[in-house]
Parts: structure tokens; sequence; C-alpha cells
């Protein structure tokens, strides 16, 4: 396309991304009201003013869109420090959430929220930013913000690359666009050959074939130090046996504090954790816990001498049986001290979440029958009989009843998993290597 045709695709797409937001303003506000989401950031969404570069160094701009990519990006940024100690490295997210962990977890890099994909925002952000790198995680198709980016000379790729059948098959419709926007990207780094094919068919030319960088950030030692932290922290002892629901979403809570009420008495031993995915859904976790009658805790009481619950105020804190991770970005440690897990975001609409994090521990778990976002990774766990994957409720109840009379069983499902995640790991190293050459390093 022409430089013509491209600046109206341009603003063609800044009219459509407006209509968007102009439509979706009630809900915009409503969120912003009861939830706190989109207060923040909006001069950097809409207008691109992020934080101006001061250095001369070289600069690589890394855009994780949510919590799930930003600790993505860990062992990346990792490997890049040591690797070019002299480079800058910056991160952008999308959410609130996101951003609250990217400052956490990256104290020491700049983080901003990304500029929505407006042709002014973005260009300005990348005037402010002035990178060399931008690197894109997973899929981020954003034909402005790629567009910025290769006008003001930065090279462009996409790491952990991700596409699945359904969005394949969407963007089939509008080839010719998609074609043009890949077209800039320097190199893509796909997960499997599968998604490598599925990118060149969309019009993709510089692909290769990484793995995934999800293997490499999961922690496969369940006596790292912040597990250890947590166990601690919670008053866990080597007897107890912890189920542990993760990145849950309704009514996936539900679920598991009736699988847990089936089975405790028979195992007074049976402790119960659960990570809701959304924080702004923890108060609404704590109702139905409240609801179900079990002493339970939060995550922010642990050690602050609060009751356990309002219904067993006198509870000291090591008498509780269910806790509620009331925190962002710890599920990764806590899937360290679980016996039996269950994966949320898989009996809902969602797609699933990240079941790599219990499997490198060794975990025997368990997971609903909507995982559409880890189609792959399911399908290698669950032809290793390294996980199960859970239809019904039912059958969520089977499976942690079968946990619980047969350890063995259990243990060997858990030692399949973790020796799938050790072999499949090396992508940090493979995506590096690709990331320098792109770079000209």
């Amino acid at each position: 396309m022409g430089i013509f045709v491209t600046r109206l695709l341009g603003w063609f797409l800044n009219l459509l991304y407006l209509g968007g937001i102009f439509l979706a303003l009630p809900w915009l506000l409503w969120s912003a009201v009861k939830h706190g989401k989109y207060r923040e950031g909006f001069a950097a969404k809409l207008l691109g003013h992020v934080p101006p570069r001061e250095g001369q160094a070289d600069c690589v701009w890394l855009h994780a869109v949510s919590v799930g990519e930003v600790n993505l990006l860990g062992t990346l940024i990792n490997a890049l420090r040591r690797q070019r100690p002299g480079w800058e490295l910056v991160i952008s997210t999308t959410t609130k959430t996101g951003y609250d962990l990217a400052r956490k977890k990256y104290s020491e890099h700049t983080v901003f929220y990304c500029p929505l994909d407006l042709s002014w925002a973005t260009a300005e952000a990348m005037r402010r930013v002035g990178p060399k790198l931008l690197v894109l995680a997973e899929l981020e198709l954003w034909p402005n913000l790629i567009q910025a980016a290769h006008r003001y000379g930065a090279r462009i790729a996409i790491v952990n690359g991700r596409l699945s059948d359904r969005s394949t098959r969407g963007y089939l419709w509008i080839r010719p666009l998609i074609a043009h926007v890949l077209r800039r990207i320097a190199v893509i780094a796909a997960q499997d050959e599968q998604t490598a094919r599925r990118f060149r068919q969309l019009g993709a030319h510089a692909v290769v074939t990484t793995g995934s960088l999800k293997f490499d950030g999961a922690q496969t030692e369940r006596g790292n130090q912040r597990t250890r932290e947590l166990g601690e922290l919670a008053g866990f002892t080597p007897a107890d046996v912890v189920l542990l629901a993760g990145s849950t979403q309704a009514p996936e809570e539900a679920y598991a504090i009736g699988v847990y009420q089936k089975f405790v008495a028979a195992y007074p031993e049976l402790k119960l954790v659960l990570v809701p995915r959304h924080p702004q859904r923890f108060q609404e976790v704590a109702q139905l816990l409240d609801a179900s009658g079990l002493a339970w805790r939060r995550r922010s009481q642990l050690g602050s001498g609060q009751p356990a619950s309002p219904e067993d105020a006198s509870a000291d804190e090591g008498t509780y049986s269910a806790l509620l991770v009331d925190s962002v970005g710890e599920l990764g440690a806590w899937w360290g001290l679980a016996s039996i897990g269950f994966v949320g975001g898989s009996f809902g609409s969602r797609g699933g979440q990240n079941m790599l994090e219990p499997a490198a521990y060794g975990v025997p778990t368990c997971f609903g029958p909507h995982t559409r976002n880890f189609r792959d990774i399911v399908a290698q766990l669950t032809a290793a009989e390294g996980a199960v994957t859970v239809p019904t409720l039912e059958a969520f109840e089977q499976f942690v009843g079968r946990a619980l009379q047969d350890p063995a069983w259990a243990a060997e499902m858990g030692h399949r998993a973790r020796q799938l995640v050790l072999a499949q790991q090396g992508a940090t190293e493979r995506t590096v290597e690709i990331l320098l050459a792109a770079n000209g390093s």
C-alpha cells in the first residue's frame, strides 16, 4: 500500500475506534465508578503522553496487555538484561492490574499505559520513547501502533506468538489489511509450528518457531523462597492437603467451595485456597465464603491478628480452613503449595487460564471444558496424562475424590506434568537470539 492509502487506513481506524469508545462510554463510566477501572492513564492512552525518555541508550519497548503477559515477559526481560546490559527497557500495559503488577515486578524500569491505537497517540508515544525495537507479546496487531513504530524507524517483533483457528478465520476476511500489518513486522516468534503456519497463511513472511515462553517462566521447584514464605504465612504444614482453585471466575469459586465441603469431613487435613482472576471480585467471593459457614481468612489478613471470619470471630490464625488470596501477582508462588489444582476461567466463557504453573510444580491438575486460549498446551498435558479436563461439576468432584483416595495416582499425574514442562523449556534463549538479530545486534 502507498503512503496515501496507509494514512487513509489510519484515519478510518481512528473513526472506528472513536465510534466504539462513544458507544461503550456508558459501560466504561459504570466500570470506572463501580470497579475503579479505566480511571488512570488517560493522557497516555488518548494522547500518547507517556514518560519521555531522556537517555541515548538503545531502547526496547515491550508491550504486555495484562497480568498474564506481564508475568510472561519476566524471563525475557532478565535474559535481555544479561545479554545487553546497556539497553534501556520500557514496559507498557493495557489494564490497571497489568500496570500495577508491572510497576511492582519491574520497578527498575519505566512502566506506562500503552496508547490506544489512535494515529496521533501512537505517533506521540513513539516520538517520546524512541525505541529501536518494539516487542509485542503473543498477538497485539494494532495497525496504527505498528505503523508508527515503522515510521519512526523501530523494528517490530512478536514474541510467544499465539493465533487460534478462530482468530485466523476471522482475520482471513480482512487478509489484505492483516497482511499489510504483518509485513511491517521484522520477525514473529511463534509458539509452535501450527501457529507459525497460521501466521504465514495471513501473509506473514518472517516467522520462526521458538516454543512457548510460558514453559520457561514456570517455576518448577516447590522449595523456592517465595512459596516457602507464603506457606509459613498461611500456617500450612506438611500434613495439610491443599485444594487450590486459581484464576477463577463465577461460578467456579462456588463449585470449589462445594467440592471442598463434600470431602472435608472425611479428610480433615484438607485446606481450600481460592485465587479469583479479577480483584474487583474479591468481595463477591468473600460473601460466598461467609455464606458457606467455613472459617476462612483473606490473604491480606495473614499475620495481622484479625479474626478468621465474621462467623468465627474467636478463631485464631491456625484454625481456618479456607483462604481467599486477595492479592495480584502471587498465584504462581501459591501453586507451589497445592496438592490438588483446578485452573479457572474454564467453566465459563473466558477460554481458560495458564495451567502450566501448577503443571510445572507437579500438581495434579484439572480444568473445565472451555480452554480455547490454551488449546495446544491442554492437548500436550492431556496427551501426556499430566492433567484432566472435567466437563461438569460432578467430574470436578470425582477428580478431587480420586486424588484424595489415591495419592499415588495423583502424584504420578503431577510427575508427568512436571516432566513435560522441563522437556519444553528453552524458548527464552531462542527468542533472545531472534530479537538480537532483528535489532541488528
